[in-house]
Parts: structure tokens; C-alpha cells; sequence
């Protein structure tokens, strides 16, 4: 069984540096805490610290599998307020978990381009663009859910004002086009190709059978960037594929309500219990598996960056393909019976029975045989 790799508090001391960051200084210095866990319950209440040089308030999600790869952090802009405008030599996808506002982008042409957005938003800041948010309401505040791959960048400059004012457009990225942020549908397989999703909960979705349960899926790769994040979708009663992937992913529940099972090769399942607003973070290269005990389909949303994926060959991320064949996906005929078991339980409890048997019955079509 694998363990947690504990040492002695002497060995612990020699990489005490080591672990103390530029990253995690400059979130110090920010005034902010990092919540390190690998569950918060609810995105929408979790508690924020005012956060002077923005001028709202903030929290950062990181926890230590994730603090070199990619980050989260959840920030609110007050009624009638506005952020302070930021650049950075890092990118950001960001989910609108509550209120209206606005966002404008411009660059140091003064090429500059607004938009508006509301709960479900989803979009990204274009690399080093000067960009501000705006809150639409005077009476209610605006809450957001970012995701950025600054840890590496401050990690590796370990200079703020470097990362934060440094002038220069990446005209590759962003060019002042007017459409940017337009709600576009172009798809090119399971990607869709827009910089700005107004409604992340309604967004038709494109059916993939290899992960399971009958549901959908999409994928995006927003403001030319490195960043990508995808929506899935399962029904009620279902449950998605067990896999694992590298670090760094934040699973933001979008609807509906049930739970997760994440675990190290070799232990024991540990439980999530989530609704919508709930965000999961999977460790580095932990097994984890999503299960529909609503009515409702259950909808989430992964931020990650491309660290996160580990490919073959063809460029198929390995956690879409069966262990059978070397991927790390776990095929619903191999998995334990503990979770088929536990997910009747849990179904029975309230008057449910598992929609699941055509899901069986279809992956046995296309399964690698057993090496």
C-alpha cells in the first residue's frame, strides 16, 4: 500500500527553502492566505481578506501538488466597484460565479476592447494586455474564480515588477480585434474555438463516449494561451470513468449534486461530497472519479494548464485511455465493486436506482482485451 512519504522534521529542514517560494512570498505579500486543500465546499461563501492592490477582496487555493504548475484563487469586487487595471506576464481563465459587470482589455497601442459578463462567464486575459474588471451592480458585490499559471512565472523571474509592469504586446495574442470576446461556436473536434463563453451552464456540449456515462463535453484553449480547461456533463444517476492526470486542475462544480472519490495508487478512497459552487483539486497523478446522486445532471468545469496532461504519442491525453493499453483511465468492467456497490447504496437512500447498465454494456463494444 502506498504511503505518504513522510520524513524526519531534520530532513524536513534541509528543503524548508525550498518549499518557501517566491510564489508563496508574493502571496504574502499581497496580504492573502493560500487555503491549501484539495476540497472547498462552497467557491460562493469561502472566506476573503481584503486585498488593497486590487481593491477587493481575495483568497488563493493552492494546494502542494499544484504550487509550481498552475494556480486558483477567488476574488470579489465590491458594489459599484472596480479592480484596480493589472498586467502580467502570466495568463488567466476566469469563471463569473456571481453578479454583473464588465471587462475591458487594451494594450499599449491603446488597442482596447469591452465586454460584459454575468454568473457562468467564462474567458481569459490575453498574455501581459492591461485589463480591468468593473462591477455592474451598486448594491450587490461580484464574485469571481480565476485559474493562472503564475507560480512558475514568478517562481522563475522571482521579480514582481518585472512580471507585473513590464511593457510589451504580444500582437499573437491579442490585437485589439473587435470580435475578441465575442461569444463564438467554432468547433474544431472536442475544442471550441471562442475567447468568452457567456453561459458555461448551458453550453451545448459534444458527446463523448470514451469517458463515460453517457455524457457530454467540450474543451477550450481561450486568448491563444497555454491555459486549457474543459466542461463535462453526466446524467442522473451516473457516474464518469475513474482516472488520474498530472497536478494542478481545479474541478469547479457547475450543477447539480454528489460526490468524488480521489485517491493514491495503492489506498483507500477518500470521499468529496459537492454541489454547485463546490471545486475539487485533484493531487499530482491521484485516481479520482465523479458520481451523479441528483436528479439533474451533474456539469463541472476544469481549470488546468497543459502541465496537467500527460499525451502519448498521437497527442491523446493518457487519462482518456484504458490501462488496459497503458493510458490512465480505469475501464468501468475493471474497477472495484466497492464502487459500483456504494453507488447503489447511496442511490437507494433516496429512491434511486443506477442508470447505468446500457453504460456497461456499451464500453464492452470498444474494450481493449485484458493484457
Amino acid at each position: 500500500m502506498a504511503k505518504d512519504a513522510l520524513v524526519s522534521e531534520d530532513l524536513a529542514k534541509k528543503f524548508k527553502t525550498e518549499k518557501d517560494s517566491p510564489y508563496v512570498r508574493w502571496v504574502a505579500a499581497e496580504g492573502l492566505d493560500i487555503i491549501a486543500a484539495h476540497y472547498v465546499e462552497d467557491l460562493k461563501t469561502v472566506e476573503l481578506k481584503d486585498w488593497a492592490r486590487r481593491g477587493g477582496r481575495g483568497v488563493y487555493i493552492n494546494h502542494e501538488a499544484s504550487r509550481t504548475s498552475n494556480d486558483c484563487y477567488v476574488a470579489e469586487i465590491p458594489a459599484g466597484g472596480t479592480f484596480a487595471p493589472q498586467r502580467q506576464l502570466f495568463e488567466e481563465m476566469i469563471l463569473v460565479l456571481a453578479g454583473h459587470g464588465s471587462t475591458a482589455v487594451w494594450n499599449d497601442e491603446g488597442k482596447k476592447v469591452a465586454f460584459e459578463w454575468g454568473p457562468g462567464s467564462l474567458f481569459a486575459i490575453p498574455l501581459n494586455t492591461i485589463h480591468q474588471h468593473f462591477n455592474g451592480s451598486g448594491s450587490e458585490v461580484a464574485r469571481f474564480v480565476s485559474s493562472t499559471n503564475a507560480p512558475g512565472i514568478i517562481n522563475m523571474y522571482d521579480d514582481p515588477e518585472f512580471v507585473f509592469k513590464t511593457s510589451y504586446d504580444f500582437p499573437t495574442r491579442f490585437n485589439g480585434e473587435p470580435d475578441y470576446f465575442d461569444n463564438k461556436d467554432e468547433q474544431d473536434g472536442l475544442l471550441l474555438k471562442t475567447n468568452f463563453v457567456w453561459d458555461s451552464i448551458g453550453l451545448p456540449l459534444i458527446p463523448a463516449k470514451e469517458r463515460g456515462a453517457g455524457g457530454g463535453h467540450i474543451r477550450f484553449t481561450m486568448a491563444r494561451g497555454s491555459m486549457n480547461s474543459h466542461i463535462s456533463e453526466f446524467p442522473p444517476a451516473t457516474y464518469k470513468k475513474g482516472h488520474r492526470h498530472g497536478p494542478g486542475a481545479h474541478v469547479i462544480i457547475l450543477s447539480g449534486e454528489g460526490y468524488s472519490l480521489m485517491w493514491p495508487e495503492g489506498e483507500e478512497p477518500r470521499r468529496y461530497e459537492w454541489h454547485a459552487g463546490s471545486m475539487i483539486v485533484p493531487p499530482n497523478l491521484w485516481y479520482h472519479q465523479h458520481f451523479n446522486t441528483g436528479t439533474e445532471p451533474a456539469r463541472y468545469l476544469a481549470f488546468k494548464h497543459e502541465v496537467v496532461s500527460i499525451r502519448n504519442a498521437q497527442g491523446v491525453p493518457k487519462a482518456w485511455i484504458s490501462q488496459r493499453v497503458g493510458g490512465d483511465q480505469i475501464d468501468y468492467a475493471d474497477e472495484s465493486s466497492v464502487v459500483r456497490d456504494t453507488f447503489t447504496t447511496e442511490l437507494a437512500q433516496i429512491g434511486l436506482k443506477p442508470q447505468m447498465d446500457a453504460v456497461y454494456e456499451a464500453e464492452l463494444a470498444d474494450l481493449p482485451p485484458k493484457p
